[in-house]
């Protein structure tokens, strides 16, 4: 758990993601970039081969239970083997961390990729049904029209109809306008821009008293881009404007103090960005 002022975060674990999953995912991470820094093992690298994992973060803020993305999801079938009909047991550990989902307030989501949206619903009553009957999810209006007028392949349309639409068609589903200075969703709260990844990705900071925090989403993937922020996924929408948004957001964190918690980086997830000697590095906390 990590305490930001009045607000906590805990990291709901979902799965480690397999060890080809960091040279298909960010392909400019090589085993030559990535043992330049060795702050990055034993953590973050093995063999100079990023490692990844798929989690949600459970926030309480402000008297709501917040959840920031919902990860793979079980049961779902999908193209990626590493993501295809899962058996992870999240749901046992969203409830032991006391957000049994009935209890959740508001979930948010980053961006509409699958690996983020997947515990939007659950399989029951042969349907697939929302996951949080009582929450609200959150998404930026911009991701939502993006996809919208996007000519899916089969894989990504199952996943809108499997994990977006009953959500949609339960009339859960918000549209949130967010302007360049963000927007507040609950006290101390704030969903702010951060496209590139996709065109209408945020990022979610947090702020309580002098303390801050920013949970990723996917415009940092991992702590070598801390160092190498020219390093983007190999699914970036826009590289470039992924590539300067990272830049723009890595400026403003470094050596402030603020708590950073990525989306994908795998125990112990949360640190502060700090300047070294080859760059940008990543300290826990």
């Amino acid at each position: 758990m990590w305490v930001v002022g009045d607000i906590t975060v805990q990291r709901i674990d979902e799965v480690l993601l397999p060890p080809e999953t960091g040279p298909w995912l960010l392909p400019g991470a090589t085993p030559e970039v990535v043992n330049r820094h060795d702050w990055l093992v034993p953590h973050f690298a093995d063999g100079g081969v990023p490692r990844l994992a798929s989690h949600s973060f459970a926030v309480s803020a402000g008297g709501s239970r917040i959840l920031v993305d919902t990860g793979i999801g079980d049961g779902k079938q999908r193209a990626n083997p590493a993501w295809h009909d899962l058996r992870t047991g999240y749901p046992d550990r969203l409830a032991a961390a006391g957000f049994p989902p009935e209890s959740v307030d508001l979930v948010v989501l980053t961006h509409l990729h699958t690996d983020h949206v997947g515990w939007n619903t659950r399989w029951a009553d042969g349907d697939w049904v929302p996951t949080f009957p009582h929450a609200r999810y959150l998404t930026s209006r911009d991701e939502r029209d993006f996809w919208s007028g996007y000519d899916m392949d089969q894989s990504r349309r199952q996943m809108f109809r499997d994990s977006v639409e009953p959500v949609a068609d339960a009339g859960l589903l918000d549209l949130v306008d967010v302007p360049a200075d963000g927007v507040e969703i609950a006290p101390g709260v704030r969903l702010v821009p951060t496209p590139g990844h996709t065109p209408g990705h945020v990022a979610v900071r947090l702020t309580s008293g002098t303390d801050s925090a920013v949970i990723t989403g996917d415009c940092v993937h991992h702590p070598v881009q801390l160092a190498h922020p020219e390093i983007t996924s190999c699914v970036d929408i826009d590289p470039a404007l992924a590539e300067s948004t990272r830049r723009s957001l890595l400026a403003a964190l470094a050596d402030s103090g603020t708590l950073l918690l990525g989306t994908h980086f795998p125990p112990p997830t949360g640190g502060r960005v700090v300047t070294g000697h080859r760059g940008l590095e990543f300290v826990p906390a």
